[in-house]
């Protein structure tokens, strides 16, 4: 099991992600990286981050900011700010890094990090897959996970209303 690190430790800025990143590749270890929102953390996502977390040493966790969240998912959300989902989920012990991105895909963030691996959850494509293309060209590999049917942030928002 890993050594618990402050949360603090773990929500990280891009360039210091890369000088992190750069450590962690030199005696041959490998990253993984997913994304999401994390509006509010459920079973489903404990599932996808543990899942992700297993295809290699480091797992990093690209977190839409809470700009990026409004335009994606509506005016009504995230229900929890950037800085309040990103101490979440730096918390994990399976989470090694949390980075913060503004744009509705993570494309330049994957192409700036280039992880071994690119985890996603879902019925995608991989085509279709923001930042594929790009690990596959530097030699990583992409996986899709299946969803854990049942869970989401938006059925538990309507569970809670109901």
């Amino acid at each position: 099991m890993k050594a618990p690190l402050s949360y603090r430790n773990k929500i990280l800025q891009l360039p210091e992600l890369l000088r992190r990143a750069q450590q962690w590749r030199l005696p041959g270890k490998t990253i993984a990286f997913t994304n999401g929102c994390f509006d509010l953390l459920h079973a489903g996502h404990i599932d996808s981050l543990s899942a992700a977390a297993a295809e290699a040493d480091y797992l990093v966790v690209g977190l839409n900011s809470d700009a990026s969240v409004k335009r994606l998912k509506g005016e009504s959300r995230p229900l929890n700010d950037e800085q309040s989902r990103a101490m979440v989920l730096a918390s994990l012990l399976m989470v090694d890094a949390v980075v913060l991105f503004g744009e509705d895909t993570p494309r330049e963030l994957i192409a700036a990090l280039l992880p071994d691996v690119l985890v996603k959850g879902g019925d995608y494509k991989v085509e279709d897959i923001a930042g594929a293309a790009e690990v596959q060209a530097a030699g990583g590999r992409v996986v899709i996970n299946p969803i854990r049917e049942g869970f989401s942030t938006t059925g538990i928002i309507e569970k809670m209303k109901q």
